[in-house]
């Protein structure tokens, strides 16, 4: 079986023979074989890079310096500096653990998107703001990945931290060049640690710059086409401008998995492993789990099965369960739980 060491061989080989139909086929094979082994943001990003090259080649051809679109595609460059990815996903309600009525909500948000056309013949908006909070590690970025491939929408990750500018007006300025791509593209626009962005106008010391920021937000949110979302995801809820949170469509809490969603992540992990495990030590430790996030429990374990693997003589697939629940106490001793 081939590795993936193999295939950049074959990439690099292919690309500086400039044999494209070659190039094409071991890509593909190589986002196959990423899938197969389970590297599946490694294959999303693959995917998306090599769809985005594939449509600048047939709708792109050499332009001229002095030309219009010239001026256009230099805007493009300077827009491109605050979107820290841009991908398609394949992610779907199968990869995702949460309360039901998350997963409702969720649901019936995918449906209406689904029928917009006949909701909006009817006059009736289609929700397309979104915002999820709750604890680091509960999903929220995971949510937003999903919805991407439920609806087969590309989604813009946006880089405050480009955006956020020290010059006045000037994170303003960024925050609409971003909105006005979006505006153009059948897209989702994700913003993480949204509450850098959009903090009660009282709460920071830029009275006046922290202002204009929200006043902004708060027009361009409010004349976004439909067909386009925003998700932003925050860990402080309270922080946010309360005239900034009436306009999101859904908010919706993600919280920190009940024994019931750890039994049901645990399972996940290990059946989706080669690794044999004792079911009932495995279920004695759901409590030790208990207020942690779903990425520290997933962290801990995955962890605790290399430990197994790399410490077993034998190399035998075998969770130790010991390593585990000493990563586990050690999670929460770090956390201060």
């Amino acid at each position: 079986m081939s590795t993936q060491f193999d295939f950049v061989k074959e990439i690099a080989k292919y690309g500086l023979e400039n044999d494209q139909d070659n190039l094409l086929k071991t890509l593909g094979e190589l986002i196959e074989h990423s899938r197969k082994t389970k590297k599946m943001n490694f294959a999303i990003q693959l995917q998306s890079l090599l769809k985005e090259s594939l449509k600048e080649q047939k709708f792109s051809g050499l332009m001229k310096v002095e030309s219009n679109n010239y001026f256009e595609r230099e805007d493009e460059r300077t827009v491109r500096e605050f979107i820290l990815d841009k991908v398609s996903s394949d992610y779907t309600f199968d990869h995702i653990i949460c309360k039901d009525e998350v997963k409702e909500e969720l649901t019936f948000l995918i449906k209406e998107h689904q029928m917009g056309s006949k909701l909006r013949d009817l006059n009736l908006p289609v929700s397309n703001k979104i915002l999820f909070h709750g604890p680091s590690g509960c999903g929220k970025t995971l949510a937003a990945y999903i919805l991407a491939g439920e609806l087969g929408k590309l989604i813009y990750v946006v880089n405050l931290g480009a955006i956020v500018s020290s010059k006045l007006g000037e994170t303003s300025k960024n925050i609409s060049k971003v909105f006005q791509k979006a505006a153009k593209e059948d897209c989702i626009l994700f913003f993480d640690e949204f509450d850098s962005l959009g903090k009660i106008r009282d709460y920071d010391q830029d009275h006046g710059e922290m202002k204009r920021v929200v006043n902004t937000l708060l027009q361009l949110i409010d004349y976004l086409p439909q067909e386009t979302l925003i998700i932003a995801a925050t860990n402080q809820l309270g922080m946010l401008d309360e005239a900034l949170r009436r306009r999101f469509d859904l908010v919706l809490e993600l919280e920190l998995p009940d024994s019931k969603q750890i039994e049901q992540l645990v399972k996940t992990v290990l059946d989706g492993s080669d690794f044999k495990y004792n079911s009932a030590q495995v279920k004695k430790l759901i409590t030790t789990c208990q207020g942690l996030s779903y990425y520290s429990i997933q962290k801990t374990l995955v962890q605790a099965m290399k430990k197994s693997y790399i410490s077993s003589e034998a190399e035998h697939r075998i969770l130790d369960i010991s390593v585990w629940k000493k990563l586990l106490l050690h999670e929460k001793k770090a956390l201060g739980k």
